[in-house]
């Protein structure tokens, strides 16, 4: 879907839904410049300000969020000045990127996605006392004609330590064909699923099904209190085999899945793979048939782990897509030990349902704006409100953020946008919202001063992950400049996960070699988890 670049009349066609279910584990960052809004104590004098209203009452300073649920909405501003999207937080893309680039490769552009590379930093949005969205707003100018960032962050409540969430039923759907055979693949995936046997209650459930040119359940639906030995016998016991057939392997996992449901739980199955199919249905339309009924009439979500060096990572995300999940990459220990111990048995509790954002900007402040990333997650504007349409599953501790450049138009002052996040509640399914609002005042210091490290993080993987698809956002840094702010942040913060965020910026610059255009970034990948790293 082509990239949007929006300052008139743009086209109001049905977009493409999605539906993303995230399980990225929560941290604690350096918060950006600008103002935020904290779940329990918004400013709530600017919550009916209209998005075309003048100045906000404090002056234009800075965002506020609206906790408050229901059904109370903000009016809407003229159509040409909306952006909707699914919510997201894939990390799959950032992750298989880092890899090439470890590799000594560029990674292929139609594999780069900015928002997943966004999202694999957290940042430390406010998070709200209930199961809603604390939402926060902020931005910076870029250095170029009337150009800034504005950030969109949304993040929900943490996951419950009391060990009150409900169960899980998780059924596994294992490739064990050939092409598993690669280190890093298939021993890899017996290592995750080893580690998270142990971390997981006893009152939570796990299926086993492996497949290769065929698919067999090795495991039906069994309570981990009564057979841990059992499951890690038999997950021991894997090795692989022939062709990949993975329409097999989903049909017969959700067959499992389905019989396996456990009322009251999260249900989702969970397909560990290359995704590199080449027997049965390799188009995923059929695929995709089966997963969107189970999850219509079950409720049962999917969550895909890519491996591998050669991943097929279009197909897993159009699959992840259609069963309201997520897709993530590991390549070795560390990140294994982050997806299936750090993460998955945190966030089987979900904090909404169907969630969709909605920005409005007021055209008497802006000239253009255009939303880096989510191209493939575009809801049409009249939908927002839709709930027939499918938005993103959001768990515990979930932290969502979308950049966009913006143009400003000169010597304007007031509103900016105004964001509104809307979902179901998972146990009643009712509609809520939560807005919040930025404004001119909150965009006059520049992205690369001091104090924004978080903004600015943001800004460094947005930016590199374009310029590896081939973009040209406004004000993007050179690949050199990029890498030697990520390397201060990193200075500063400590954090691993930004140095290994620099270091995959240094190697996409090396690989592109001086022919490339020195005003483009680089590339970036998925961190490795640290005890006490502020942006993992």
């Amino acid at each position: 879907m082509e990239r949007r670049e929006t300052g008139g009349a743009r086209s109001r066609g049905a977009r493409l839904p999605a539906a993303i279910a995230g399980l990225l584990a929560t941290g604690i960052v350096l918060t950006g410049c600008g103002a935020s809004g904290d779940g329990g104590t918004a400013d709530r004098s600017t919550k009916e300000s209209r998005p075309t209203a003048p100045a906000l009452p404090d002056g234009g300073r800075g965002g506020t969020a609206h906790p408050e649920g229901g059904e109370r909405r903000p009016p809407s501003p003229a159509p040409d000045y909306l952006s909707t999207f699914a919510l997201d937080v894939d990390t799959a893309s950032y992750g298989y990127a880092r890899r090439s680039l470890a590799e000594g490769r560029l990674p292929d552009p139609a594999t780069v996605r900015p928002e997943e590379f966004v999202n694999s930093f957290r940042p430390n949005y406010a998070r709200p006392a209930d199961d809603g969205f604390g939402v926060t707003l902020d931005g910076a100018r870029t250095g170029r004609d009337g150009w800034s960032l504005v950030r969109v962050g949304l993040a929900t409540r943490g996951a419950d330590r009391s060990g009150e969430r409900p169960p899980a039923a998780l059924t596994f759907v294992v490739d064990v064909s050939g092409s598993m055979d690669e280190p890093g693949r298939l021993d890899l995936v017996k290592e995750s699923l080893g580690l998270l046997v142990g971390e997981l209650r006893d009152d939570d459930s796990i299926a086993l099904v492996t497949f290769d040119s065929e698919a067999e359940a090795r495991l039906p639906m069994t309570r981990l209190g009564e057979a841990r030995n059992r499951i890690r016998d038999v997950v021991d016991s894997l090795a692989t085999g022939a062709s990949t057939n993975v329409e097999a392997g989903v049909r017969t996992g959700y067959d499992v899945a389905v019989e396996g449901h456990r009322e009251g739980a999260t249900n989702r199955v969970v397909l560990l793979s290359d995704a590199l199919a080449n027997t049965g249905s390799t188009e995923a339309e059929t695929i995709l048939a089966r997963i969107g009924e189970e999850r219509r009439e079950y409720g049962i979500t999917l969550f895909g782990v890519g491996v591998g060096s050669e991943f097929g990572d279009a197909f897993m995300e159009r699959l992840a897509d259609r069963g309201d999940g997520q897709t993530t990459y590991v390549s070795n220990a560390a990140q294994a030990r982050k997806v299936f111990v750090d993460q998955l048995p945190a966030h089987v509790e979900l904090r909404a349902r169907d969630a969709k954002a909605q920005v409005a900007f007021d055209r008497r402040t802006v000239e253009r704006f255009r939303l880096i990333g989510y191209e493939n997650r575009e809801v049409a504007d009249e939908d927002f409100r839709n709930d027939r349409v499918d938005g993103g599953e959001i768990g515990a501790g979930h932290t969502v953020t979308a950049l966009y450049a913006v143009r400003t138009r000169p010597g304007a002052t007031g509103p900016v946008a105004t964001a509104t996040v809307r979902w179901l509640d998972p146990a009643t399914r009712a509609p809520r919202e939560r807005s919040g609002t930025v404004a001119t005042g909150a965009l006059t210091a520049d992205i690369w001063g001091s104090g924004h490290d978080s903004l600015q993080l943001t800004a460094i993987a947005a930016y590199f992950a374009d310029v590896l698809r081939g973009g040209s956002l406004p004000g993007t840094p050179a690949l050199g400049t990029l890498a030697r702010h990520a390397d201060a942040i990193a200075e500063r913060s400590g954090s691993a996960v930004v140095r290994e965020l620099a270091e995959s910026v240094r190697r996409a610059e090396a690989l592109r070699g001086p022919a490339a255009d020195p005003s483009e970034p680089g590339g970036t990948g998925e961190g490795e988890l640290r005890p006490g790293d502020p942006y993992s």
